[in-house]
């Protein structure tokens, strides 16, 4: 499993929150600096790229790579190893392996926790450029998606505008189907991340 979205997934989600004062999901500006479509898409996505960058050579620097492998390895064969005896139902295989399951945790402990730290760094950055810049740089939505991106029931994690908002004359969406700014940010952090990582070497991609 490449841990890489998940990591991405769990960084992004304050930024869906307004901390602001305004309406959720409503980070930007009314008159913003940057205008227009084109121009607004390619900035944000350079934001994206940008901060991907940085957040690379953060965790190379603070965290063992080949260590962080090593561990990844280890677990994920274990896992395999397990399935596959408790599939063909063996039991004395199953017990051997159970034996390995304290070490295996604390293994999947260490690397969750070496994972999280250098989040613990870039996360205040992230924050204060997402919360104090690109809100005062772009307006509340960057690009147009051909199609709803809104995948997850609810209104917790929305990506683009609804028809509903659309026709709402006091809501930020100018259009159905609009991508707030966010979540442009967050689907061009994910594009690029994995290229990003794998340039610095930083990629949790064990194939």
């Amino acid at each position: 499993m490449d841990f890489n979205f998940i990591l991405l997934f769990i960084d992004s989600i304050p930024l869906q929150f307004d901390f602001l004062p305004g309406d959720t999901h409503a980070l930007g500006s009314d008159d913003p600096i940057i205008k227009g479509l084109i121009l607004s898409m390619f900035a944000v996505t350079g934001f994206g790229i940008v901060l991907n960058l940085f957040n690379a050579i953060v965790r190379k620097k603070m965290v063992d790579q080949v260590k962080l492998k090593r561990i990844m390895k280890e677990t994920r064969s274990f896992q395999k190893e397990r399935m596959a005896a408790m599939r063909a139902k063996d039991q004395a295989k199953t017990a051997e392996l159970n034996k390995k399951s304290s070490y295996m945790n604390k293994m999947s402990m260490e690397m969750m926790q070496m994972n999280m730290r250098p989040m613990m760094i870039t996360f205040v950055p992230l924050i204060l450029i997402f919360y104090l810049v690109l809100p005062v740089l772009f307006s509340y939505t960057v690009a147009i998606s051909p199609i709803p991106l809104n995948v997850i029931p609810g209104d917790f994690f929305q990506l683009t505008c609804t028809a509903e908002q659309a026709a709402d004359p006091e809501n930020v969406c100018p259009d159905e189907n609009a991508l707030f700014l966010w979540a442009w940010y967050f689907l061009s952090s994910i594009a690029f991340s994995g290229i990003i990582m794998k340039l610095t070497k930083t990629s949790m991609d064990l194939g």
